[in-house]
Parts: C-alpha cells; structure tokens; sequence
C-alpha cells in the first residue's frame, strides 16, 4: 500500500509511542506517520471487512474513547496491518491502558494484573503455601458489595472444595482491592467452617492474602464448604470487579449488588483470556430495580479472567 514516507522526528515519535504507549498516542503517531486522512484509514478499514465511522477514529486517537467491542478490536488488529506496525503493538498498549483521557480507571491493566500476580507469589511464599494448596474448586459464589459513596464495600465468598491429598487444612484467600486502596485497613471475617489465619500485604500492589483455617484434616477425595468476607471500602469510586483462575475449575458465580443510593447507568459481563489479552465476551446485564443487584454465572470455569463492569452517570 503507497504511503509517505515518515520524516525523521514523526518517526522517532511513533517508535517511542509504540514502545510506552497509551494507545491513543501511538494511534494518533501512527496515522501522522504514514500521512492518511481519516477516510482513507476507514476506506481501507472497510477493504478488510471492518466498519468503523471516521468520528470513532477520531475519538480513538484523541483518547476521548477506547475499543472495547469485538468488531472495535478486529479493527484495531487491521490498524495494525495498515500502518504497518509490528503485530500486537496497539493490542498490546490497548490491553496496557490503565485509564481514559479524563483520568478515570478503564478497567485493571495488563501491568496491575502481572504485578498482582507476581507480589501473590511473594506472598504466599511468605505463608509457605503453594500454589497448588491441594484443594480443587466445585463451586465458589461471590458476593460483592457496592457502598453509597460507589466504592468497593465488601466482598463474601462461599466456597465449595474437594482436596485431591491428605492432610489439607487451610486455604489462602486472595483480595484484590480496587486502586487506591489500603490493604492494612481491610478486615477478613470467617463466616462459616473456618477460621482466620495469618495476612499477610502489599500495599503498592493493593493485595491481601490471608490463612482461613479449617477445624479438620482433610483426606484425599473430602469435599469442604466455608466462608469468608473481606471488609474494604479503602478505595475511591470501583467500576468493575475481576475474578482470575489459573486453572479450569468447577462453577462461578459473581453477584454485584449496589447501595439504594448508589445505582449505575448501566452494567455488563466480560471475559478475558490473560493478563495481555483485550477483553471481549461483553454482555449488558440488567440491574435487578428490586435487589439492586446484576450476576452472571460460569457453568465451567476455564483460566483466566471473568468480571462485570458498570458505569456511573458522570462516566
């Protein structure tokens, strides 16, 4: 495909784009690069078989929106192909862009995602628990609450275990807080068949880990159900909760339930396959106007993440 051919100082803004990134910025460095008007980037666009308005690119190199929709990533994926950047380079900082243009949290990037993973290594290091602890999951509910100042209130989950080994006794519990938040001021509190442990912290990353002690021993092929919360509320506004597995597991179940005073404009369910991986599977949900509340359910875990998503009138 004929294209200019960029000046020295255009280049070097996009080869630093595409390497620290956001998104919109490389775009943006990107199309300047290769001299195309914005028609002529929706023209080619539409000759891979993707429709995407010329405002919509507009908006996406201004960073005033972000692709979110499976046909909005496909599109970006041609982006890739007709500004000749290297594969993945605009996936790779769409899925790495932590906020919008106005500041807000987009949802958890793919840098707090590995951070968190590796300070839980850490942590559970520290707790002498692998990460195998010898329990498998059949079922595990959460229960997420959303306070009257839109913030992460409190998170309960039921689980429903079977321990492929003898000797299982306890099982560490994870919680991510929303960023911003202060781990040292949350509060774990045993609900059912289990007891609280040592916890454990890290407050750059805002993750906790705690012991929930069982009362029994378990034997290879026992099956155990407990409960647990956390208290939070240590964050600012929470637009979305995310839950990871590394390994395929039994049934999910996520519910999100939202303060009288405190309803969202809309909310919706996604899915994504890494930590580097763009998210899709998007599905609105509709908020319950009795309960206040929305859920999804996963019949068969797979690895990865799954979470709902909602928006405040402001957003």
């Amino acid at each position: 495909m004929p294209h200019a051919t960029p000046h020295t100082d255009t280049a070097a803004k996009l080869d630093s784009a595409l390497r620290g990134g956001p998104f919109h910025v490389a775009l943006r460095a990107a199309i300047a690069a290769r001299g195309l008007p914005l028609q002529r980037v929706q023209h080619h666009l539409s000759r891979h078989g993707v429709k995407v308005g010329v405002t919509s690119l507009s908006y996406w190199q201004q960073g005033a929106r972000r692709p979110q929709r499976a046909e909005s990533l496909r599109a970006v994926r041609a982006l890739e192909e007709i500004l000749e950047l290297p594969e993945e380079s605009l996936i790779r900082l769409l899925a790495e862009s932590g906020e919008t243009a106005d500041g807000r949290p987009a949802g958890r990037s793919h840098r707090s995602l590995v951070e968190a993973s590796g300070v839980l290594t850490g942590l559970r290091a520290e707790l002498g628990a692998p990460r195998d602890g010898g329990l498998r999951t059949l079922g595990h509910h959460e229960r997420v609450r959303i306070g009257a100042r839109r913030e992460l209130a409190e998170r309960e989950s039921h689980h429903i275990v079977r321990a492929h080994r003898d000797g299982v006794d306890r099982f560490v519990a994870v919680h991510h807080g929303d960023p911003g938040s202060v781990p040292a001021r949350m509060a774990v509190r045993p609900l059912e068949n289990c007891r609280t442990g040592r916890v454990r912290w890290r407050q750059d990353a805002g993750v906790l880990a705690a012991e929930l002690l069982f009362d029994t021993r378990l034997r290879a092929g026992d099956t155990f159900l407990f409960r647990y919360a956390v208290e939070d509320g240590t964050a600012g506004v929470s637009r979305e909760y995310l839950h990871g597995a590394d390994s395929p597991g039994g049934q999910y179940a996520l519910q999100v339930c939202f303060d009288a005073g405190a309803l969202p404009v809309r909310c919706h369910r996604f899915t994504q396959h890494s930590a580097a991986a763009p998210r899709g599977g998007r599905q609105e949900l509709a908020v319950s106007p009795l309960h206040r509340s929305v859920h999804l359910v996963e019949p068969h875990v797979r690895s990865g993440y799954v979470g709902i998503g909602w928006d405040w009138d402001w957003d």
